[in-house]
Protein backbone atom coordinates (compact mmCIF):
# COMPACT_ATOMS: atom_id res chain seq x y z
CA UNK A 1 0.00 0.00 0.00
CA UNK A 2 2.82 2.43 0.95
CA UNK A 3 4.30 1.27 -2.40
CA UNK A 4 5.58 4.46 -5.08
CA UNK A 5 3.73 4.95 -7.82
CA UNK A 6 4.27 7.54 -10.84
CA UNK A 7 1.64 10.53 -11.04
CA UNK A 8 -1.08 10.32 -13.06
CA UNK A 9 -0.50 12.65 -16.14
CA UNK A 10 -2.42 15.78 -16.27
CA UNK A 11 -4.80 15.21 -19.02
CA UNK A 12 -5.64 11.96 -17.32
CA UNK A 13 -6.29 13.59 -13.91
CA UNK A 14 -8.55 16.07 -15.40
CA UNK A 15 -10.55 14.29 -17.62
CA UNK A 16 -14.58 14.95 -17.25
CA UNK A 17 -17.17 12.80 -17.20
CA UNK A 18 -20.87 13.73 -17.32
CA UNK A 19 -23.75 12.38 -14.99
CA UNK A 20 -27.34 13.40 -14.38
CA UNK A 21 -27.12 16.15 -16.95
CA UNK A 22 -24.01 17.58 -14.78
CA UNK A 23 -20.82 17.86 -15.20
CA UNK A 24 -18.51 16.50 -12.77
CA UNK A 25 -14.91 16.00 -12.15
CA UNK A 26 -12.42 14.79 -9.77
CA UNK A 27 -11.32 18.14 -9.38
CA UNK A 28 -14.44 19.20 -7.84
CA UNK A 29 -14.19 15.80 -5.13
CA UNK A 30 -12.04 16.71 -2.33
CA UNK A 31 -9.73 20.22 -1.80
CA UNK A 32 -9.77 22.79 -4.56
CA UNK A 33 -7.43 22.34 -8.19
CA UNK A 34 -7.31 26.08 -8.28
CA UNK A 35 -6.69 28.81 -5.77
CA UNK A 36 -8.66 32.07 -5.97
CA UNK A 37 -7.34 35.33 -4.49
CA UNK A 38 -9.67 34.71 -1.33
CA UNK A 39 -8.69 31.68 -0.34
CA UNK A 40 -5.57 32.46 -0.60
CA UNK A 41 -5.67 35.30 1.68
CA UNK A 42 -7.47 33.37 4.42
CA UNK A 43 -4.79 30.43 3.68
CA UNK A 44 -2.32 32.98 4.28
CA UNK A 45 -4.34 34.43 6.95
CA UNK A 46 -4.72 30.83 9.03
CA UNK A 47 -0.81 29.90 8.72
CA UNK A 48 -0.02 33.37 9.79
CA UNK A 49 -2.33 33.85 12.82
CA UNK A 50 -3.24 30.58 14.22
CA UNK A 51 -0.85 29.92 15.80
CA UNK A 52 -0.55 33.50 17.17
CA UNK A 53 -4.21 32.79 18.73
CA UNK A 54 -3.34 29.66 20.50
CA UNK A 55 0.04 32.00 21.86
CA UNK A 56 -2.29 34.81 23.08
CA UNK A 57 -5.12 32.45 24.80
CA UNK A 58 -2.65 30.44 26.76
CA UNK A 59 -0.49 33.59 27.57
CA UNK A 60 -3.78 35.70 28.91
CA UNK A 61 -4.51 32.89 31.82
CA UNK A 62 -0.60 32.74 32.31
CA UNK A 63 -0.23 36.57 32.84
CA UNK A 64 -3.51 37.53 32.76
CA UNK A 65 -5.41 35.40 34.88
CA UNK A 66 -7.56 34.68 31.49
CA UNK A 67 -8.57 38.17 30.26
CA UNK A 68 -8.61 38.56 26.65
CA UNK A 69 -8.96 42.32 26.78
CA UNK A 70 -5.85 43.26 29.76
CA UNK A 71 -2.93 42.19 27.03
CA UNK A 72 -4.16 44.63 24.78
CA UNK A 73 -5.18 47.19 27.22
CA UNK A 74 -1.31 46.55 28.67
CA UNK A 75 0.06 47.40 25.11
CA UNK A 76 -1.71 50.17 24.03
CA UNK A 77 -1.34 52.41 27.21
CA UNK A 78 2.45 51.43 27.01
CA UNK A 79 2.35 49.24 30.09
CA UNK A 80 4.51 46.71 28.59
CA UNK A 81 5.66 45.76 25.15
CA UNK A 82 5.60 42.84 23.19
CA UNK A 83 8.70 42.02 24.59
CA UNK A 84 8.06 42.04 28.08
CA UNK A 85 5.07 39.71 27.59
CA UNK A 86 7.14 37.33 25.21
CA UNK A 87 10.09 37.64 28.11
CA UNK A 88 7.62 36.18 31.16
CA UNK A 89 6.58 33.36 28.61
CA UNK A 90 8.27 29.75 29.97
CA UNK A 91 10.54 28.43 26.85
CA UNK A 92 11.08 25.23 25.72
CA UNK A 93 12.49 22.74 28.68
CA UNK A 94 14.03 18.98 28.34
CA UNK A 95 11.68 18.13 30.82
CA UNK A 96 8.94 18.57 28.80
CA UNK A 97 10.39 17.76 25.06
CA UNK A 98 11.36 14.22 26.79
CA UNK A 99 7.45 13.85 28.08
CA UNK A 100 6.31 15.25 24.96
CA UNK A 101 8.32 12.36 23.32
CA UNK A 102 7.54 9.80 25.34
CA UNK A 103 3.72 10.58 24.96
CA UNK A 104 3.73 10.25 21.27
CA UNK A 105 5.85 7.40 21.04
CA UNK A 106 3.72 5.68 23.82
CA UNK A 107 0.68 6.53 21.28
CA UNK A 108 2.57 5.54 18.11
CA UNK A 109 3.33 2.41 20.10
CA UNK A 110 -0.67 1.75 20.78
CA UNK A 111 -1.43 2.79 17.62
CA UNK A 112 0.80 0.43 15.16
CA UNK A 113 1.85 -2.48 17.63
CA UNK A 114 -0.90 -3.53 19.63
CA UNK A 115 -4.12 -4.70 17.51
CA UNK A 116 -7.47 -4.35 18.74
CA UNK A 117 -8.51 -7.01 21.40
CA UNK A 118 -11.88 -4.64 23.07
CA UNK A 119 -14.23 -5.64 19.67
CA UNK A 120 -13.85 -9.32 21.48
CA UNK A 121 -15.23 -8.33 24.42
CA UNK A 122 -17.41 -5.86 23.97
CA UNK A 123 -20.66 -5.67 23.06
CA UNK A 124 -21.88 -3.64 20.32
CA UNK A 125 -18.27 -1.94 19.34
CA UNK A 126 -16.57 -2.15 16.14
CA UNK A 127 -12.78 -2.76 16.49
CA UNK A 128 -10.10 -4.26 14.72
CA UNK A 129 -9.60 -4.51 10.75
CA UNK A 130 -11.90 -2.21 8.79
CA UNK A 131 -12.65 -0.57 5.81
CA UNK A 132 -12.47 3.37 5.06
CA UNK A 133 -14.66 4.68 2.23
CA UNK A 134 -13.84 4.96 -1.71
CA UNK A 135 -11.50 7.55 -2.48
CA UNK A 136 -11.74 9.53 -5.50
CA UNK A 137 -9.24 7.08 -6.78
CA UNK A 138 -11.07 4.34 -6.37
CA UNK A 139 -9.25 3.07 -3.50
CA UNK A 140 -10.73 1.43 -0.55
CA UNK A 141 -8.00 1.47 2.47
CA UNK A 142 -7.76 -0.33 5.53
CA UNK A 143 -7.14 0.44 8.94
CA UNK A 144 -6.30 -0.52 12.89
CA UNK A 145 -9.32 0.36 14.34
CA UNK A 146 -7.80 0.32 17.82
CA UNK A 147 -8.24 3.69 19.22
CA UNK A 148 -11.08 3.36 22.30
CA UNK A 149 -8.25 0.06 23.43
CA UNK A 150 -5.39 2.80 23.02
CA UNK A 151 -7.65 5.36 25.76
CA UNK A 152 -8.30 2.75 28.36
CA UNK A 153 -4.80 1.28 28.32
CA UNK A 154 -3.10 5.20 28.73
CA UNK A 155 -6.02 6.36 31.53
CA UNK A 156 -5.54 3.16 32.96
CA UNK A 157 -1.86 4.21 33.27
CA UNK A 158 -2.54 7.12 34.15
CA UNK A 159 -5.02 6.35 37.39
CA UNK A 160 -2.36 3.79 38.39
CA UNK A 161 0.14 5.73 38.46
CA UNK A 162 -1.78 9.08 40.68
CA UNK A 163 -2.97 6.62 43.54
CA UNK A 164 -0.06 3.80 43.67
CA UNK A 165 2.83 4.40 41.61
CA UNK A 166 3.61 8.21 41.93
CA UNK A 167 6.36 8.50 38.97
CA UNK A 168 4.97 11.69 38.39
CA UNK A 169 2.65 14.22 39.95
CA UNK A 170 -1.29 14.29 38.12
CA UNK A 171 -0.46 18.33 37.79
CA UNK A 172 2.32 17.06 35.21
CA UNK A 173 0.48 18.29 32.53
CA UNK A 174 -0.74 21.56 33.59
CA UNK A 175 2.46 22.52 34.84
CA UNK A 176 4.45 22.25 31.73
CA UNK A 177 1.80 23.11 29.62
CA UNK A 178 3.32 26.08 27.63
CA UNK A 179 6.80 24.36 27.15
CA UNK A 180 4.64 21.63 25.85
CA UNK A 181 3.08 24.03 23.46
CA UNK A 182 5.79 24.59 21.88
CA UNK A 183 6.39 20.64 21.49
CA UNK A 184 3.33 20.35 20.13
CA UNK A 185 3.81 23.08 17.33
CA UNK A 186 7.36 21.93 16.67
CA UNK A 187 5.65 17.90 15.95
CA UNK A 188 3.06 19.66 14.08
CA UNK A 189 4.94 21.76 11.30
CA UNK A 190 7.03 18.79 11.17
CA UNK A 191 4.44 16.35 9.93
CA UNK A 192 3.01 18.85 7.91
CA UNK A 193 6.39 19.47 6.47
CA UNK A 194 6.97 15.72 5.89
CA UNK A 195 3.60 15.55 4.18
CA UNK A 196 3.98 17.52 1.71
CA UNK A 197 7.29 16.96 0.69
CA UNK A 198 6.43 13.04 0.37
CA UNK A 199 3.22 14.03 -1.37
CA UNK A 200 6.37 15.49 -3.92
CA UNK A 201 8.53 12.69 -3.98
CA UNK A 202 7.01 9.34 -2.86
CA UNK A 203 3.33 9.19 -2.74
CA UNK A 204 1.53 6.39 -0.80
CA UNK A 205 -0.94 6.77 -3.79
CA UNK A 206 -0.62 8.99 -6.70
CA UNK A 207 -3.71 9.21 -7.76
CA UNK A 208 -5.23 10.52 -4.93
CA UNK A 209 -2.65 13.09 -4.64
CA UNK A 210 -3.80 16.88 -5.78
CA UNK A 211 -0.87 19.90 -6.99
CA UNK A 212 -2.92 23.70 -7.55
CA UNK A 213 0.93 24.96 -7.91
CA UNK A 214 0.48 27.38 -5.15
CA UNK A 215 3.00 26.43 -2.43
CA UNK A 216 0.95 28.11 0.94
CA UNK A 217 -2.35 26.12 -0.55
CA UNK A 218 -1.18 22.91 -0.69
CA UNK A 219 1.29 23.04 2.45
CA UNK A 220 -2.22 23.73 4.31
CA UNK A 221 -4.64 22.04 2.93
CA UNK A 222 -2.11 19.30 1.97
CA UNK A 223 -1.35 16.64 -1.18
CA UNK A 224 -1.65 13.37 -0.54
CA UNK A 225 -5.13 12.01 0.51
CA UNK A 226 -4.29 9.40 2.66
CA UNK A 227 -0.38 9.46 3.58
CA UNK A 228 1.08 6.68 5.05
CA UNK A 229 4.09 4.74 6.16
CA UNK A 230 3.72 0.94 6.06
CA UNK A 231 0.98 -1.17 5.99
CA UNK A 232 -1.26 0.63 8.59
CA UNK A 233 0.40 3.46 10.14
CA UNK A 234 -2.22 6.01 8.43
CA UNK A 235 -1.50 10.17 9.04
CA UNK A 236 -4.70 11.25 8.82
CA UNK A 237 -6.63 8.57 11.15
CA UNK A 238 -3.17 8.69 14.10
CA UNK A 239 -3.42 12.52 13.84
CA UNK A 240 -6.93 13.00 13.80
CA UNK A 241 -7.41 10.44 16.92
CA UNK A 242 -4.14 10.00 18.52
CA UNK A 243 -2.16 12.14 20.33
CA UNK A 244 -4.57 15.21 20.66
CA UNK A 245 -7.57 13.23 21.72
CA UNK A 246 -6.63 10.30 23.82
CA UNK A 247 -4.64 13.52 25.74
CA UNK A 248 -8.06 15.59 25.78
CA UNK A 249 -9.20 13.78 28.86
CA UNK A 250 -5.74 13.51 30.68
CA UNK A 251 -5.61 17.00 30.22
CA UNK A 252 -8.76 17.95 31.94
CA UNK A 253 -8.14 15.64 34.54
CA UNK A 254 -4.51 17.39 35.34
CA UNK A 255 -6.59 20.18 35.56
CA UNK A 256 -8.62 18.98 38.17
CA UNK A 257 -5.50 17.94 40.02
CA UNK A 258 -4.19 21.39 39.97
CA UNK A 259 -7.64 22.87 41.53
CA UNK A 260 -7.42 19.93 44.03
CA UNK A 261 -3.55 20.83 44.84
CA UNK A 262 -4.50 25.23 44.87
CA UNK A 263 -7.82 24.91 46.72
CA UNK A 264 -8.32 21.56 48.23
CA UNK A 265 -11.36 20.93 46.49
CA UNK A 266 -12.44 20.12 42.83
CA UNK A 267 -15.39 22.24 41.93
CA UNK A 268 -18.91 20.90 40.44
CA UNK A 269 -18.36 22.93 37.51
CA UNK A 270 -15.05 21.12 36.88
CA UNK A 271 -16.40 17.96 37.08
CA UNK A 272 -18.57 18.82 34.62
CA UNK A 273 -16.48 19.45 32.12
CA UNK A 274 -14.81 16.71 32.55
CA UNK A 275 -17.67 13.98 32.34
CA UNK A 276 -19.31 16.34 29.47
CA UNK A 277 -15.99 16.10 27.36
CA UNK A 278 -15.26 12.81 28.51
CA UNK A 279 -18.62 11.46 26.75
CA UNK A 280 -17.53 13.42 23.91
CA UNK A 281 -14.02 11.29 23.82
CA UNK A 282 -15.18 8.38 24.66
CA UNK A 283 -18.15 8.59 21.87
CA UNK A 284 -15.36 9.40 19.13
CA UNK A 285 -13.40 6.04 20.52
CA UNK A 286 -16.19 4.09 20.27
CA UNK A 287 -17.61 5.57 16.90
CA UNK A 288 -13.91 4.99 15.36
CA UNK A 289 -14.77 3.16 12.59
CA UNK A 290 -17.63 5.36 11.63
CA UNK A 291 -15.27 8.17 11.55
CA UNK A 292 -13.69 6.74 8.83
CA UNK A 293 -16.70 7.80 6.50
CA UNK A 294 -16.67 11.24 8.05
CA UNK A 295 -15.58 13.87 5.76
CA UNK A 296 -11.92 14.29 7.68
CA UNK A 297 -11.56 10.95 6.15
CA UNK A 298 -13.69 10.76 3.42
CA UNK A 299 -12.79 14.56 1.87
CA UNK A 300 -9.96 16.41 3.19
CA UNK A 301 -6.11 16.27 2.24
CA UNK A 302 -3.50 15.57 5.13
CA UNK A 303 -1.63 18.47 5.51
CA UNK A 304 -1.27 21.60 8.05
CA UNK A 305 -4.67 22.10 8.54
CA UNK A 306 -4.76 18.70 10.38
CA UNK A 307 -1.41 17.70 11.20
CA UNK A 308 -0.81 21.24 13.24
CA UNK A 309 -4.60 21.24 14.05
CA UNK A 310 -4.58 18.31 15.43
CA UNK A 311 -1.52 18.43 17.66
CA UNK A 312 -1.75 21.97 18.35
CA UNK A 313 -5.35 23.61 17.93
CA UNK A 314 -7.45 20.73 19.37
CA UNK A 315 -5.28 19.71 22.48
CA UNK A 316 -5.17 23.88 23.44
CA UNK A 317 -8.07 25.40 22.57
CA UNK A 318 -10.93 22.58 23.23
CA UNK A 319 -9.63 22.36 27.05
CA UNK A 320 -9.69 26.21 27.67
CA UNK A 321 -12.69 25.24 30.08
CA UNK A 322 -11.00 23.07 32.06
CA UNK A 323 -7.57 25.60 32.26
CA UNK A 324 -10.12 28.63 33.20
CA UNK A 325 -11.60 26.80 36.11
CA UNK A 326 -8.02 26.52 37.31
CA UNK A 327 -7.72 30.48 37.39
CA UNK A 328 -11.15 30.85 38.24
CA UNK A 329 -13.00 28.56 39.78
CA UNK A 330 -16.59 28.16 39.52
CA UNK A 331 -19.42 26.39 41.91
CA UNK A 332 -22.37 26.31 40.53
CA UNK A 333 -25.58 26.53 42.38
CA UNK A 334 -27.50 22.91 41.60
CA UNK A 335 -30.08 24.02 39.38
CA UNK A 336 -27.80 25.53 37.06
CA UNK A 337 -25.76 22.42 37.70
CA UNK A 338 -28.53 20.22 36.48
CA UNK A 339 -29.52 22.57 33.72
CA UNK A 340 -25.83 22.12 32.05
CA UNK A 341 -25.75 18.86 32.27
CA UNK A 342 -28.93 18.28 30.94
CA UNK A 343 -28.15 20.18 28.32
CA UNK A 344 -25.12 18.66 27.00
CA UNK A 345 -26.74 15.29 27.46
CA UNK A 346 -29.86 16.20 25.61
CA UNK A 347 -27.01 17.95 23.14
CA UNK A 348 -24.87 14.60 22.93
CA UNK A 349 -28.20 12.56 22.54
CA UNK A 350 -28.95 14.50 19.47
CA UNK A 351 -25.43 13.78 18.03
CA UNK A 352 -25.03 10.41 18.60
CA UNK A 353 -28.53 9.33 17.62
CA UNK A 354 -28.21 11.28 14.00
CA UNK A 355 -25.04 10.00 13.82
CA UNK A 356 -26.95 6.19 14.31
CA UNK A 357 -29.42 6.74 11.67
CA UNK A 358 -27.06 7.44 9.24
CA UNK A 359 -24.67 4.68 10.39
CA UNK A 360 -27.59 2.29 10.31
CA UNK A 361 -28.91 3.62 6.94
CA UNK A 362 -25.80 2.89 5.22
CA UNK A 363 -24.82 -0.59 7.08
CA UNK A 364 -28.40 -1.85 6.12
CA UNK A 365 -28.47 -0.17 2.60
CA UNK A 366 -31.69 1.51 3.30
CA UNK A 367 -33.11 -2.49 5.30
CA UNK A 368 -34.32 -1.31 8.37
CA UNK A 369 -36.67 1.61 10.70
CA UNK A 370 -36.23 4.79 11.46
CA UNK A 371 -38.01 5.44 14.42
CA UNK A 372 -40.85 3.08 13.73
CA UNK A 373 -40.80 3.54 10.10
CA UNK A 374 -38.98 2.27 6.49
CA UNK A 375 -36.48 5.32 5.52
CA UNK A 376 -37.30 7.52 2.96
CA UNK A 377 -34.39 8.20 1.02
CA UNK A 378 -33.66 10.01 -2.58
CA UNK A 379 -31.01 7.25 -4.71
CA UNK A 380 -27.98 9.45 -6.22
CA UNK A 381 -24.99 8.35 -8.35
CA UNK A 382 -21.22 9.52 -8.81
CA UNK A 383 -18.60 8.63 -10.73
CA UNK A 384 -14.75 8.04 -9.22
CA UNK A 385 -11.73 9.38 -11.46
CA UNK A 386 -10.69 6.22 -12.44
CA UNK A 387 -14.64 6.10 -14.45
CA UNK A 388 -16.56 3.53 -12.02
CA UNK A 389 -19.55 4.74 -11.34
CA UNK A 390 -20.90 4.31 -8.20
CA UNK A 391 -24.56 4.52 -6.38
CA UNK A 392 -25.22 5.92 -2.99
CA UNK A 393 -28.55 6.58 -0.78
CA UNK A 394 -29.44 10.23 0.88
CA UNK A 395 -32.08 10.04 3.60
CA UNK A 396 -34.82 11.81 4.40
CA UNK A 397 -36.12 10.65 7.60
CA UNK A 398 -35.53 10.59 11.05
CA UNK A 399 -33.40 13.75 12.05
CA UNK A 400 -32.05 13.82 8.89
CA UNK A 401 -35.32 14.87 7.75
CA UNK A 402 -35.55 17.71 9.99
CA UNK A 403 -32.51 19.80 8.90
CA UNK A 404 -28.99 18.31 6.46
CA UNK A 405 -26.49 18.83 9.52
CA UNK A 406 -28.84 18.00 12.25
CA UNK A 407 -25.62 16.15 14.20
CA UNK A 408 -23.87 19.42 14.03
CA UNK A 409 -26.94 20.88 15.79
CA UNK A 410 -26.81 18.67 18.89
CA UNK A 411 -22.62 18.98 18.60
CA UNK A 412 -23.07 23.04 19.03
CA UNK A 413 -25.79 22.12 22.14
CA UNK A 414 -23.09 19.96 24.11
CA UNK A 415 -20.04 22.57 23.00
CA UNK A 416 -22.58 25.14 24.74
CA UNK A 417 -22.94 23.31 27.85
CA UNK A 418 -19.17 22.77 27.96
CA UNK A 419 -18.69 26.68 28.12
CA UNK A 420 -21.62 27.87 30.46
CA UNK A 421 -20.07 25.87 32.91
CA UNK A 422 -17.51 28.82 33.64
CA UNK A 423 -19.79 31.30 34.61
CA UNK A 424 -20.07 34.94 32.37
CA UNK A 425 -17.03 36.89 34.11
CA UNK A 426 -14.71 36.16 31.12
CA UNK A 427 -15.04 35.62 27.23
CA UNK A 428 -12.44 33.34 27.15
CA UNK A 429 -14.47 30.24 27.70
CA UNK A 430 -16.93 30.86 25.00
CA UNK A 431 -13.97 31.16 22.35
CA UNK A 432 -15.02 27.69 22.12
CA UNK A 433 -18.69 27.94 20.97
CA UNK A 434 -17.87 30.23 18.95
CA UNK A 435 -15.50 28.64 17.03
CA UNK A 436 -17.83 25.32 16.47
CA UNK A 437 -20.54 27.79 15.16
CA UNK A 438 -17.98 29.01 12.70
CA UNK A 439 -16.97 25.59 12.08
CA UNK A 440 -19.44 23.53 11.52
CA UNK A 441 -21.35 26.58 9.75
CA UNK A 442 -18.57 26.24 6.98
CA UNK A 443 -18.38 22.57 7.37
CA UNK A 444 -22.16 22.08 6.00
CA UNK A 445 -21.33 24.77 3.54
CA UNK A 446 -18.01 22.95 2.17
CA UNK A 447 -19.34 19.69 2.48
CA UNK A 448 -22.80 20.77 0.24
CA UNK A 449 -20.86 22.28 -2.34
CA UNK A 450 -18.77 19.11 -2.90
CA UNK A 451 -22.31 17.10 -2.51
CA UNK A 452 -23.68 19.40 -4.88
CA UNK A 453 -20.42 19.10 -7.73
CA UNK A 454 -20.48 15.23 -6.88
CA UNK A 455 -24.20 14.36 -6.74
CA UNK A 456 -25.23 17.11 -9.75
CA UNK A 457 -29.45 17.30 -10.11
CA UNK A 458 -29.98 14.63 -6.89
CA UNK A 459 -28.45 17.03 -4.19
CA UNK A 460 -30.50 19.96 -5.81
CA UNK A 461 -33.36 17.32 -5.06
CA UNK A 462 -32.01 16.41 -1.42
CA UNK A 463 -31.93 19.93 -0.79
CA UNK A 464 -35.64 20.29 -1.88
CA UNK A 465 -36.61 17.40 -0.27
CA UNK A 466 -34.58 18.76 3.01
CA UNK A 467 -34.42 23.04 2.93
CA UNK A 468 -32.84 23.05 6.17
CA UNK A 469 -28.89 23.20 7.24
CA UNK A 470 -28.84 22.86 11.25
CA UNK A 471 -32.05 24.50 12.40
CA UNK A 472 -35.52 23.80 11.17
CA UNK A 473 -37.49 26.43 10.30
CA UNK A 474 -34.49 29.06 10.45
CA UNK A 475 -31.33 27.88 8.67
Amino acid sequence: MAAHQEKKPTEERNRKSTQNGTRTSQVQWGRAWEVDWFSLASILFLLMFAPLIVYYFIMSCDQYQCSLTDPVVDLLTGNKYLSDIWNKTPTLTYRAAGIYTLWVAFQVVLYVCIPDFCHKFLPGYVGGVQEGAVTPAGVVNKYEINGLQAWIITHMLWFANAYYFHCFSPTIIFDNWIPLLWCANILGYAVSTFAMIKGYFFPTNAKDCKFTGNFFYDYMMGIEFNPRIGKWFDFKLFFNGRPGIVAWTLINLSYAAKQQELYGQVTNSMILVNVLQGIYVLDFFWNEAWYLKTIDICHDHFGWYLGWGDCVWLPYLYTLQGLYLVYHPVQLGTANAIGILMLGLIGYYIFRMTNHQKDLFRRTNGNCKIWGKKPEYIECSYMSVDGTKYHSKLMTSGFWGWARHFNYTGDLMGSLAYCLTCGFDHILPYFYIVYMTILLTHRCIRDEHRCFSKYGKDWKRYTSAVPYRLIPGIF
